[in-house]
């Protein structure tokens, strides 16, 4: 690490490299967090969380008990143990809760005094967050799956919203009026849209997944709108009909793009997570085995930013399987949840995870803290370590 240090001083190294480098030890070293505890407010499973992305310290849940939950992760008290407490929420009975179960939660992408919902009582909802009321309403015929704002879009303000019909509506929040829903149906899907994310790269490209096992691209400045439909067996002929031209073999329920958008992971029922390339739309083939999947709603699940090699996080039953993203390589199942998983959430800035449960809590993962007792030589030090973890240190080590 001095090597690093000085190479990196001396501008013999990327400074990059070193940060990389330090995220994907903290990354591989993640563990459940026995210093914190998230306050317990739901009395039903967690479906959705979300950490807004400029300071990164309050986040969102929504249960299906239909409420909505506020928390700050910063350990105001300087306590080494604390709980990270519910600022505010939006209870039973507040006057404009969703009558069932929440789905999704979004903070506004630029800043901290909005966010959005949607839930299974067919309404999508904007929310003023210092006053804990709501802004706009948007009303759908259909049951809300999912939802997503672009979080790079300057010139629009559009979110996707996927309902229980075969279509993806495009509300407009600038209009600040239901009347102005932008009316945009994309044709080609046959069943539900469990799933819809729009491209941190591009903000005219989004990705939905459908229960017609079809994922599709499109992009929403064209009339025609459709670009790809993600196939499976990259164009070549299946002795399996029911195969061709579908993204899975079951029900695709969970899209999430990679932090620079170049790529995009789907998982499926058929207990498959496949990575697809967003510019040609090819399945790259990466092989992560079998990724158990019994969710019969959206599945939320992330991905790491900023490390040498990056990781996926997905809901595995009652864990979290992490896996290399280009490798399919599992690293580890992070256990600690009693009942299955549905989402999780990853910050960035130190590199933690959130994960939320049918148990009604949420749990905190976090870099372990692991240096190795002075008797133990250096041999020996190295053998406890993750394969991957020596990988990433290894130029260090001969610089040093």
């Amino acid at each position: 690490m001095l090597g690093f240090l000085s190479a990196r001083q001396a501008g013999l190294e990327d400074p990059r490299r070193f940060r990389r480098a330090e995220s994907t030890r903290r990354v591989l070293g993640l563990e459940l967090n026995k210093d914190r505890d998230v306050e317990r407010i739901h009395s039903s499973g967690v479906n959705t969380l979300d950490i807004e992305p400029v300071e990164r310290r309050y986040m969102l849940s929504g249960g299906s008990d239909g409420v909505i939950v506020l928390y700050d992760l910063e350990n105001s008290s300087r306590q080494p143990y604390y709980t990270c407490k519910a600022v505010c929420s939006v209870g039973r009975n507040h006057p404009d809760v969703h009558k069932y179960s929440v789905e999704t939660v979004q903070w506004y992408p630029h800043d901290t005094g909005m966010f959005t919902s949607s839930s299974f009582d067919k309404t999508l909802k904007v929310w003023d967050t210092n006053t804990l009321q709501t802004a706009d309403v948007f009303n759908f015929e259909e049951t809300v799956y999912s939802h997503h704002m672009s979080p790079v879009a300057t010139k629009h303000c559009l979110v996707a919203v996927g309902t229980r019909g075969p279509k993806v509506q495009l509300c407009d929040l600038k209009s600040g009026s239901c009347s102005h829903i932008l009316q945009v149906v994309f044709a080609g899907h046959k069943q539900e849209i469990l799933a819809v994310s729009w491209s941190p790269r591009y903000d005219h490209i989004l990705a939905t997944a459908s229960a017609d096992s079809r994922v599709k691209l499109w992009d929403v400045r064209r009339a025609s709108g459709c670009l790809i439909t993600l196939d499976q067996n990259n164009g070549e002929k299946s002795q399996a009909a029911e195969s061709a031209n579908t993204a899975h073999n079951g029900k695709v329920n969970g899209l999430c793009f990679t932090s620079d958008g170049l790529h995009l992971l789907t998982v499926g029922t058929d207990n498959r997570m496949r990575l697809w390339n967003s510019s040609s739309g090819e399945n790259t083939l990466v092989n992560y085995g079998k990724v158990c999947n019994n969710s019969k709603k959206g599945l939320k699940f992330t991905v790491s930013c900023g490390c040498s090699s990056e990781f996926v996080f997905v809901p595995y039953g009652s864990t979290i399987a992490v896996y290399t993203v280009y490798s399919g390589e599992q690293i580890t199942m992070l256990k600690g949840h009693y009942k299955s998983v549905d989402c999780c959430v990853f910050q960035s800035n130190f590199q933690e995870l959130y994960s939320g449960s049918r148990d009604c809590n949420i749990l905190a993962w976090v870099p372990s803290l692991y240096e190795p007792l002075p008797e133990e030589d250096e041999t020996k030090t190295k053998s406890r370590l993750n394969p991957a973890f020596e990988d990433a240190w290894s130029s260090s080590d001969e610089e040093g």
